[in-house]
């Protein structure tokens, strides 16, 4: 009779990785974005400010605020 001798500090160590990755996994679910979706909505985003600022009835160039004599 043999019985299989195991190191106890791996199996620790492996189940505490298996945990990190499990952990890991549920927050890409709960909160990633793939790469493709991140980009189409920073290109949007950039849309949506120029068409806003396209619309500005005047502009501020002067940053006191004060227009030149």
């Amino acid at each position: 009779m043999s019985a299989e001798i195991i190191n106890l500090r791996q199996v620790r160590k492996q189940k505490k990785r298996q945990d990190r990755d499990k952990a890991a996994e549920d927050n890409r679910r709960k909160f990633g974005r793939t790469k493709a979706e991140r980009e189409a909505a920073r290109r949007r985003r950039d849309e949506l400010e120029n068409h806003v600022d396209g619309h500005r009835l005047e502009t501020n160039d002067h940053p006191d605020g004060n227009e030149p004599d």
